[in-house]
């Protein structure tokens, strides 16, 4: 039987033999090449520490100094909560530091005697109540005041309104205190234009009974301000296509603030919320102990002012640190909580899962 030129006894094309080759040696050089592209990212595509620290060399030069100063300030320190389970005796050595090893320990009596405190508990109850008070009156207010100046059009009148009002977060808690006393106290501008229209008694700086509400409009007043900054960037992201997209599908102002608006602060009020309960416990002591002279410590004293009282004032070191150790381990419980509770309702919170 004749064949043509080029053709297999068996009728094949060689071209076909030629092809098959080919293609396994692409697919084995595939093969080949798979494990060696894997090397260099790591598993699962994830880019080795050594790559990462080489890349990212000149961010962490510019973050090494703040963690030395945190290393200093807030972690060294803890060292010294152990004196919470011992009699700290600071004469007991030359300096305070060695006298942590010759002062005697005596376990958890400090706690014990935490827990049969009665002015314990009440600087519990207060700084229950005025956190409560600031989340429901203060945590809000910032919120709406980025919401109201997110609405205005003109970038001048802008501006100068968010200068305006976070102005007095620079001003100091004596400032504070002192432009409070001149307009509410007993010799202040209202008690002086009352007593000029024959009334007499008014003197808010000194009455216990609305002092957790005077607090919280100290607050607002210095720190609102300060705090729709963080609100107005969240704003800034949001693309202007979505409301325009929104207003092309009939949503007025009031839809579109809830329906494009609120969504984009979300995750910002989620994380600041969680911080917020994580600092539950910490209402604030340079504001409290300016004025708790002035109302009394029934109204007035917070874990804070307490601690600071126990420790620095009175020389009882053992008891304020075991105190503020109870403080600190319940604060790290409620952002823990807090931050599982944003993951629950779909938020990214202080961490990722």
């Amino acid at each position: 039987m004749s064949m043509t030129a080029g053709s297999r006894p068996d009728g094949t094309s060689p071209s076909v033999a030629v092809e098959e080759p080919t293609a396994a040696v692409a697919t084995a050089a595939a093969k080949d090449r798979v494990p060696r592209r894997t090397s260099k990212t790591g598993k699962a595509g994830k880019v080795p520490w050594r790559i990462r620290l080489r890349r990212d060399r000149a961010l962490i030069l510019m973050t090494l100094p703040v963690i030395v100063l945190l290393l200093l300030f807030n972690y060294v320190p803890l060292l010294g909560n152990v004196v919470a389970f011992q009699d700290y005796d600071p004469y007991a050595s030359s300096n305070g530091i060695t006298a942590i090893f010759h002062s005697p320990w005596v376990g958890v009596e400090q706690f014990s005697r935490m827990l049969d405190d009665p002015l314990f508990w009440s600087a519990v109850k207060n700084t229950i109540i005025l956190f409560v008070l600031q989340l429901v009156l203060f945590f809000p207010v910032p919120i709406v005041l980025a919401l109201v100046i997110n609405s205005v059009i003109r970038p001048r009148v802008r501006a100068v309104a968010q200068a305006i009002m976070y102005l007095p977060h620079f001003f100091s808690w004596v400032l504070v205190v002192t432009v409070f006393q001149q307009i509410l106290g007993g010799a202040g501008i209202i008690a002086q234009t009352l007593a000029k229209h024959g009334w007499s008694g008014f003197d808010l700086m000194t009455n216990a009974d609305v002092f957790k509400y005077l607090v919280i409009g100290q607050a607002v007043w210095k720190d609102a301000g300060w705090g729709i900054i963080v609100f107005l960037a969240a704003l800034s992201a949001v693309s202007t296509d979505l409301y325009e997209a929104a207003a092309m599908d009939g949503a007025g102002r009031r839809r579109r603030m809830w329906h494009v608006t609120l969504p984009a602060l979300r995750p910002v009020i989620a994380l600041l919320l969680v911080l917020r309960v994580g600092d539950a416990l910490s209402v604030g002591f340079e504001q409290f102990l300016l004025q708790r002279d002035a109302v009394g410590t029934r109204a007035a004293e917070v874990l804070d002012t307490y601690v600071w009282s126990v420790g620095i004032k009175y020389g009882d070191f053992s008891y304020a640190a075991a105190v503020g150790l109870v403080k600190g381990a319940i604060g790290v419980c409620l952002v823990l909580g807090a931050n599982k509770v944003a993951h629950l309702l779909g938020e990214q919170g202080v961490y990722q899962k």
